[in-house]
Order: C-alpha cells, then structure tokens, then sequence
C-alpha cells in the first residue's frame, strides 16, 4: 500500500474528512427549500414507527434529512474503505452506523457480514430506532434485493420508500449514479405509502414484495426529480443492468 493511501486511511484522516463531509451535508439541509409530499406524509408514517427507510444506491448522501429529530435511526453502511468515511459523517448527523453489506439477491445474508448485520438491525427496531437502508445491493443498481424484505417479515415492520434531491446537485458517473446536493437550491422528500410485510410469507410472496418495494422506490425518485423540474439520473439503470447481463448470457452460451 502506498504512502498516500495509509494517509488517507488513517483514522485522523477519516474522522476529519467524515465531519467535513457531515458539515457540508449541514449547509445543503439548511440552504436549500424543502417541500415534503405528500404534505402529511410524517402524521401517516407517524404511527408506524419504527419504520424501515427504502432507498436506492447513489441516494445514501441525503437520505437522513428526511428524518424528524424526534426520530432515533440507525443506518446499514458497508464495511468498505467508503463505507467508514459515510459512518463517520453519519455520526455527527445524529445517525447510527450499524457496518453490513447485502447479499445481491441471491439470499446469502452471511456474506461481509449480512447476517450479523441483520440481527442487528433487528434489535434496533425492536429498541425503537427507525433503520435505513438501500433496498439494492452493490452493483446490481435499481433492483430490490431479499434482504430488505426479509428485515420486514422478522421485524413486523413497514417499509417505507424515500427520495431526497435537490435542484443543484453533482450527478456522479458511478455504477449507481450517486448524487449529492448543493447549497443555494430547492429540494424536496417525497415519502411513500409504508408496505407491510407479513411473516408467513412464501416465496411467490417474497418476489412480490420485492417488486412493490422496487415499484415504490422508483415512484417516489420519479416525483421527487420531477419536483425540483429534474430527470432521474438513475432510471434506466435497472433496464441497462438487464441489457448487460442478457448479453453476457448470450456471449457464454
């Protein structure tokens, strides 16, 4: 490893670069003007608490705003290099950093650390905190994994899918189309209606909820870009992602 990077990975470094990073996150919330839809979204959600924030890969940076104060949360960050810098900003944001991957769809929650993370995430809700999480997995952009749903059925809790953008943002050319607002700009927080997931479910059941997860996280970027007068940077990546994988399939047979 190279001088530079033992830098950048020292734990000086990343303590300074994630409370700038969580001081930036701070000037976008308070400078821009944020409209929430629907208008009652929190005296719905209110309720259902602790709920499980759905969002998409590319989206984590904003994800927290939506949050009310009154609302403990925990967030699953990964345990990568990246993962630990957005940990760091997480915790001078006033949100729990519980360390886990996913398990790209294929139900292997044991892999970097999926199944302790779930457990984890399990006695977080049971303690009362609202836990947020993408619904999809490391480069498989856009398309709900089982893990999400999986939460839901052993909690008993709702999930709930959110959008945070802003007019005046930096779009990343990334695999997920990471975004992240500027200050000075209009933004909005579209939260959809919660999905109950019932704990007997099969597998024909789970593959439903998956979608609907997927349905509903798709609706509330549509209309939250639409609010701020933006496209979706990230809409077709799930069709792409498609595309990819049909012409590996047919390029191997």
């Amino acid at each position: 490893m190279s001088l530079l990077k033992r830098i950048g990975r020292s734990r000086p470094v990343q303590e300074a670069a994630g409370f700038l990073l969580a001081a930036y996150l701070g000037l976008v919330r308070r400078t821009n003007r944020f409209v929430v839809e629907p208008a009652d979204a929190y005296d719905r959600i209110g309720p259902h608490m602790p709920v499980i924030a759905a969002m998409w890969h590319g989206q984590h940076f904003m994800i927290h705003f939506a949050k009310r104060k009154q609302d403990p949360a925990a967030s699953l960050v990964s345990r990568s290099g990246d993962g630990e810098l957005n940990a760091i900003a997480l915790r001078h944001l006033g949100v729990r950093a519980i360390r886990g991957s996913g398990d790209r769809g294929r139900g292997r929650l044991r892999e970097k650390g999926g199944a302790q993370a779930l457990r984890a995430m399990l006695k977080a809700l049971e303690a009362g905190e609202m836990v947020v999480m993408t619904a999809d997995v490391p480069k498989v952009a856009r398309r709900a994994g089982e893990g999400i749903v999986t939460l839901a059925r052993l909690s008993g809790r709702p999930i709930v899918p959110v959008a945070v953008v802003t007019s005046r943002r930096h779009d990343f050319d990334s695999w997920d189309k990471a975004s992240i607002g500027l200050p000075f700009g209009r933004g909005a927080m579209v939260l959809g209606d919660p999905i109950m997931v019932p704990r007997d479910l099969d597998a024909e059941g789970l593959e439903a909820l998956r979608s609907r997860v997927e349905t509903g996280l798709d609706a509330v970027h549509e209309r939250a870009y639409a609010l701020v007068g933006a496209r979706d940077p990230g809409a077709d990546l799930r069709v792409e992602g498609a595309a990819v994988a049909s012409g590996r399939a047919a390029g191997s047979s």
